[in-house]
């Protein structure tokens, strides 16, 4: 199957794996407030999952809509990595130090990493993204989102 059909497997994902976090990130994170550096409060946590999904719905739309080397094509490829990292920055290494659950770490784990590996790579051989921009998006992508959402939490934990 073509990466333009494939991609829309991606929302999926990420609607599965802000689901997962949505339901016990509010809880595990008062419970662990002590030894993390931001707390935001529920509310807050199921915004920013809420717009995360339906921008990776947007920007996949716009990519099938688009199609290859599209600026949406890019950003997709940009998200998809940024999904793809999401497992190993924090996932894995929380649920390491927290000697069990995080949020997230079973789709992230289970779903995030088989799919995003392979979405990745069929956009890159199918060309729908290529060689330097590609690299650049897939840097610029995951540092723009980590940036944002890092502010979002901050903001509302300052009562800004």
């Amino acid at each position: 199957m073509p990466f333009s059909k494939l991609q829309w497997l991606f929302p999926i994902a990420v609607a599965l794996h802000n689901g997962e976090e949505a339901i016990w990130m509010p809880a595990w994170d008062a419970e662990h407030a002590a030894r993390l550096p931001v707390h935001p409060g529920a509310e807050e946590i199921r915004i920013a999952l809420a717009v995360l999904t339906v921008a990776a719905l947007a920007v996949t739309y716009l990519s099938v809509r688009k199609g290859p080397n599209s600026i949406w094509a890019y950003l997709t490829f940009g998200y998809i990595v940024t999904m793809l990292v999401n497992v190993f920055v924090p996932h894995v290494p929380v649920a390491l130090v927290f000697h069990g659950y995080a949020p997230g770490v079973v789709t992230a784990v289970l779903v995030n990493l088989p799919l995003t590996s392979f979405l990745a790579l069929k956009a890159v051989r199918e060309g729908w993204v290529r060689g330097r921009k590609a690299a650049v998006f897939a840097v610029a992508v995951p540092v723009t989102l980590a940036l944002m959402i890092g502010a979002f939490f901050f903001v509302g934990e300052a009562g800004l």
